[in-house]
């Protein structure tokens, strides 16, 4: 049994320009250990899916219409609050987009560390400030005890993501939901991040959901890859198999828009044209159609099938033969 489950989610949104499909019958799982990439362009469903896992969506306006969330077996969508309650943060643990935003600026550090510990592990007092320090040196935070008693603006931004990570892992979760970890964090503290949390989930065994923009981080720390285009998984497959065989056009169009160091100066990035479809009035058949170079009549008619395509590899495209064979060398090497 997968220790995560997500059969046919739908989240919307109801706004007065209409119903926005946020997530739109995404189906995907996580195993025990597992580092899952999940990628894509902005608003096409990434961190929507993640908060849906931890009923964090906003009621009214957002509301997860169908699906299931099956956690160790157990649906999510159909425990009650005090339930779900136990599982946040406890059982799933959530890295927050923007640690600014998400860590409150009138309580200290340790007030905001020892909170979840003292929920969900029993901890009171000393031990709880014990815990929280040892945290904060696991994520290579100097002088951790001290800084206990300082407050969010008193830490740089890779700092704050630190102690989002901290918070996040506190209680040895089974899963960790990492939203875009390391956004407007240079290069150099960008890998001293993904570093702690690789080696942190390597050391408790924590599966990990990766939400990012960079395909870079992907290759380097993904054991497979879901990518998202307005609201729905549209190709999976393990992180070297998905490099190298893409079988979507949208997979190839994000692969080529990369730069790439074996590149010479002069070679051209190839931006994928157009913009993404307005989620609120999505067109019928394939979302892709419009911007896609492959396409042809049926798909604008028809939704394709999200089917295996290859060993453990599952594309929605009525053309991915031909994009298998025809894709640029770019997508591939």
């Amino acid at each position: 049994m997968a220790l995560l489950e997500v059969k046919d989610l739908r989240t919307y949104f109801y706004t007065q320009e209409g119903v926005v499909k946020a997530v739109d019958g995404t189906t995907y799982s996580v195993e025990e250990g597992e580092v899952l990439g999940l990628v894509g362009e902005s608003g096409c469903g990434k961190s929507v899916s993640a908060l849906s896992i931890l009923r964090l969506i906003p009621q009214p306006p957002g509301k997860i219409v169908s699906g299931e969330i099956l956690f160790q077996g157990r649906d999510i969508l159909k425990l009650d609050e005090d339930a779900i309650r136990k599982i946040r943060g406890n059982d799933i643990g959530m890295i927050f987009q923007e640690p600014m935003t998400s860590l409150n600026p009138v309580l200290t550090i340790g007030r905001q560390m020892t909170e979840a510990i003292e929920l969900h592990m029993g901890m009171r007092g000393q031990a709880a400030r014990d815990r929280a320090t040892e945290l904060l040196e696991m994520v290579g935070i100097p002088e951790a005890r001290g800084r206990l008693d300082d407050y969010p603006h008193q830490f740089s931004g890779g700092m704050r993501q630190r102690v989002m990570i901290a918070m996040a892992m506190s209680c040895n979760p089974k899963l960790l939901l990492a939203d875009e970890p390391t956004t407007a964090l240079d290069v150099t503290i960008q890998a001293q991040i993904l570093e702690v949390m690789n080696r942190l989930s390597e050391e408790f065994g924590t599966a990990v959901i990766i939400i990012t923009h960079n395909l870079g981080v992907v290759a380097r720390y993904a054991d497979r890859v879901n990518v998202m285009y307005a609201g729905k998984v549209i190709e999976t497959a393990t992180a070297e198999e998905l490099y190298k065989n893409p079988k979507h056009p949208y997979t190839v169009g994000l692969l080529n828009s990369v730069p790439r160091l074996d590149e010479t100066r002069k070679m051209k990035l190839q931006p994928i044209e157009g913009l993404p479809p307005d989620l609120a009035h999505l067109p019928p058949g394939c979302s892709f159609y419009a911007r896609c170079e492959w396409r042809v009549d049926r798909c604008q008619e028809e939704y394709p099938p999200f089917e295996l395509v290859g060993d453990n590899h599952y594309a929605a495209c009525w053309e991915h033969e031909r994009v298998k064979r025809e894709a640029p060398i770019g997508a591939t090497s």
